[in-house]
C-alpha cells in the first residue's frame, strides 16, 4: 500500500550548498556558477581516485564556509559516489572528524542523501546534516568502462560522466529553502542491457517516482515552478516526456534534466549528455537554488549495475528519488 506520508512535519532548511567541477564543467553553459573550478581534474593529488576525494572534501568545506559553521558544528555527514565500497567518500570525510554514513544510490545519491537528511532532521534525530555526493569522468570510466588511453569509441546513447562534488548544509533551523517533502523511489527494470543507455535505464524508475508522487499529492506539472531530473539525458529525457504524454499528461517547459544542462551537446563531445552522482549535486547547488524557485520537485535518477553484472549480461534496474524544494 503506497505511503500518503511524504510531507514533513519539520521541513528542514537548507543552510548553504556548494558545487566544484572540473574541465568540461567548466566549459559547459554554467561553468561560471561554480564555486571552485580545477581544469586538471586532479584537484593537487596523484590518482583520479583521490581527486575525487579532495574534490569532496573541498565542495563540504566550502559549504561550511557559506553557512558561517565549523566541521564539529554537524551531527552527521551522508556523502556518496560512484567507487566500489564508496571509497572518495570515505577519503574525503577522513579529515572532518564527522559522524559518517556512506550511501549509494548511484547518480541518484544527492537525492537519496537530501531525503535521508531531511528525514533524520525532521524526526529530531540530528540537528545539522552534511550532504555529499560526487563523480569523476577518470575514476568512472576506470571502473565501469575502460581505461582512459584505451580510446574506445562510445555511441550517441551514452552519456559523459561528470566530474564534480555537490554539498548540502541542511538545519533545523536557519533561513533559506526548505525540502517540504520527500519520496523514496522504487527499483525498477526496464529490460535496458546496455550499459551505454543508461538514459533508458533510468527512465522508467523516474516515471515511477514521479507519477507516484503526483497521484499522492493530487499535483500535476503546472503546481510546480520546475521539475528537474538528473541525469537522463537526452535519451531519456526524451523517453520520460514520452511515457507521460501516454497519460496524457505534458511535463511542457518547467521540466529540465540536469545531464542536459551541465554541458553544450552542440559544442561539447559529450553525446547524450552529462550523468554521475555530481552532475544533479552540482546543478542543484550552482544554478538551480540560487534561483530560488517556490515550488521544485527535484529527482535525481540512479543506475544500479556493477561491472560483473554488466558482464553477467544482467539488466540494468533504474530507481529515482524525490525531494520537493520550497523557497
Amino acid at each position: 500500500m503506497e505511503s500518503s506520508n511524504i510531507y514533513l512535519k519539520k521541513p528542514p532548511v537548507i543552510l548553504a550548498s556548494a558545487a566544484v567541477g572540473g574541465k568540461s564543467e567548466a566549459e559547459g553553459p554554467h561553468g561560471d556558477c561554480f564555486d571552485m573550478l580545477d581544469r586538471t581534474g586532479k584537484f593537487g593529488k596523484s590518482t583520479w581516485e583521490q581527486a575525487e576525494a579532495e574534490m569532496q572534501g573541498t565542495a563540504l568545506s566550502l559549504a561550511l564556509h557559506k553557512a558561517k559553521l565549523g566541521h564539529g558544528d554537524l551531527d552527521m555527514l551522508l556523502a556518496g559516489d560512484l567507487m566500489n565500497q564508496c571509497t572518495s567518500s570515505s577519503y574525503g570525510a577522513l579529515s572532518f572528524g564527522i559522524p559518517f554514513v556512506g550511501i549509494y544510490g548511484a547518480c541518484s545519491t544527492s537525492a537519496e542523501g537530501l531525503m535521508l537528511a531531511s528525514m533524520l532532521i525532521s524526526g529530531g534525530s540530528a540537528n545539522r546534516v552534511g550532504v555529499v555526493a560526487s563523480s569523476h569522468f577518470c575514476s568512472a570510466e576506470r571502473q565501469f568502462r575502460f581505461p582512459l588511453d584505451y580510446g574506445g569509441q562510445r555511441p550517441p546513447t551514452a552519456q559523459w560522466t561528470v566530474t564534480a562534488a555537490g554539498a548540502f548544509v541542511l538545519s533545523s533551523e536557519g533561513q533559506g529553502p526548505r525540502v517540504r517533502a520527500a519520496l523514496p523511489g522504487r527499483i525498477v527494470d526496464g529490460g535496458i542491457t546496455d550499459a551505454n543507455n543508461m538514459g533508458a535505464a533510468m527512465a522508467p524508475a523516474a516515471y515511477d517516482t514521479l507519477k507516484r508522487f503526483f497521484t499522492i499529492t493530487k499535483t500535476s506539472p503546472a503546481d510546480y515552478d520546475k521539475i528537474v531530473s538528473g541525469d537522463l539525458g537526452y535519451e531519456g529525457y526524451g523517453i520520460l516526456k514520452d511515457l507521460f504524454a501516454k497519460d496524457g499528461i505534458a511535463l511542457g517547459d518547467v521540466y529540465e534534466d540536469c545531464g542536459l544542462m551541465i554541458y553544450n551537446r552542440k559544442v561539447q563531445d559529450v553525446h547524450a549528455g552529462g550523468s554521475g552522482c555530481g552532475c544533479s549535486a552540482s546543478m542543484l547547488s550552482a544554478v538551480l537554488l540560487p534561483k530560488k524557485y517556490s515550488r521544485m520537485l527535484y529527482m535525481a535518477t540512479g543506475a544500479l549495475m556493477s561491472p560483473m553484472s554488466v558482464k553477467q549480461g544482467q539488466s540494468i534496474p533504474g530507481i529515482a528519488h524525490l525531494v520537493q524544494i520550497e523557497s
